[in-house]
């Protein structure tokens, strides 16, 4: 909600109050990726690292809290959206890497599905909460209604990591009230086993650096370019908002509609991540997905009759599923050392946001708003890496 919600307030004078003319408002929301892809690798290394990294996260959340709500003028915005990213990088490939020392490969993929479906969620209730604070907040104390926005949103995510310090849980080497001493020696064996039983040499080998192996490991490279791709493609999902107003509603209804087609989004990933573990594939589900969402392009492209315009939104919003699946991939993929794991998570989840600053910056949006018209053009290519 942190992230995304400059978007909403995008709508309720964000821009005008800011004085912000040209890319300005693209480059608000870019500089947040420089942060996140200056700190992931590193944080992901050191996270290998930690005794008790439920401390480390809940303290980096905490941080991006105060970050959302000192978002003010536009100078001051961008520092603000740019420390929003630095903090925010430790805290998802934190804990995806986290998942991956807990559960086995094929139990991975719905695991990563419950955590990844926090950003859809975030967009169901973010947009409910931004139509409820910018229809009833503006000129409260003195401040306009998107101010409050962030004030109330940064605010949250202030307390929530506060009670996540105790919610978290650390490796399971780590010694934990909750889990008695033979819970933890399963939960380690497990581990063990399922890496012996996808790396059976794995142990007699010899210990390299983890950057060294996950730099020197082509299909890294392969996963990080098809996370590149397909977050290019999926970058849309930060405009929702503006794409849902082409249909000429007010910005509460249109706030409102925005949330249907990722509440359909976070239920098709349960279904379709439970499948691709059942099923061990991951390419065709991948696949399918990015085709929903290339018909919900198209249909946009096509028209813009308010019924099917508002179906193609529930299609695109498809299309981000892939992402969870790729995660998974990822994960399965990179099955040797925690080190070099943490690694390569960090790296190839760079891709995400270059791929985002490729869609918003050097290709100047895909997508233009003009009046009622609105076009999005989505291309995925997602390689067969080795599984």
């Amino acid at each position: 909600m942190d992230r995304s919600n400059v978007a909403a307030a995008q709508l309720k004078g964000l821009e005008e109050d800011l004085h912000m003319t040209g890319q300005q408002f693209n480059t608000l929301i870019s500089i947040m990726y420089v942060g996140y892809v200056l700190m992931q690798v590193p944080s992901n290394v050191s996270l290998d690292q930690l005794r008790r990294p439920s401390t480390y996260l809940s303290l980096c959340a905490f941080s991006w809290g105060v970050f959302s709500i000192s978002t003010g003028h536009y100078r001051g915005a961008l520092i603000s959206r740019f420390l929003l990213g630095f903090s925010e990088a430790v805290f998802y490939p934190g804990v995806l890497f986290m998942l991956s020392k807990w559960y086995k490969r094929d139990e991975l993929g719905l695991r990563m599905a419950y955590f990844t479906c926090g950003a859809s969620v975030s967009k169901v209730f973010g947009s409910l909460a931004a139509s409820g604070i910018l229809a009833t907040m503006d000129g409260k104390l003195g401040f306009a209604a998107w101010r409050w926005l962030f004030f109330i949103e940064g605010g949250l995510t202030c307390a929530i990591a506060v009670v996540a310090l105790y919610i978290i849980p650390d490796f399971p080497t780590t010694p934990a009230s909750w889990l008695t001493v033979e819970e933890q020696m399963l939960a380690q064996q497990r581990m063990v086993e399922d890496m012996c039983r996808t790396q059976p040499d794995l142990l007699k080998g010899i210990q390299r650096s983890g950057l060294m192996e996950a730099l020197t490991d082509w299909t890294v490279w392969w996963l990080a370019i098809s996370m590149v791709v397909l977050n290019a493609s999926l970058s849309f999902g930060i405009y929702f908002p503006t794409l849902v107003a082409t249909m000429g509603y007010s910005p509460t209804t249109t706030l409102l509609l925005c949330a249907p087609p990722w509440v359909l989004g976070v239920a098709t990933s349960f279904i379709v991540m439970q499948h691709s573990d059942a099923t061990g594939d991951r390419f065709w589900h991948i696949s399918g997905a990015l085709l929903m969402g290339m018909v919900g392009f198209i249909i946009a492209i096509m028209t813009m009759n308010t019924a099917i315009h508002y179906l193609s939104l529930f299609l695109m919003a498809q299309s981000t599923v892939s992402y969870i699946v790729l995660l998974a991939w990822v994960s399965n993929s990179i099955s040797e050392s925690s080190s070099k794991r943490a690694v390569a998570i960090g790296f190839i989840l760079l891709g995400v946001f270059v791929g985002s600053v490729v869609f918003q910056v050097i290709l100047d949006l895909p997508f233009r708003i003009h009046g009622m018209h609105s076009h999005a053009v989505g291309i995925s290519i997602v390689p067969r890496a080795a599984e």
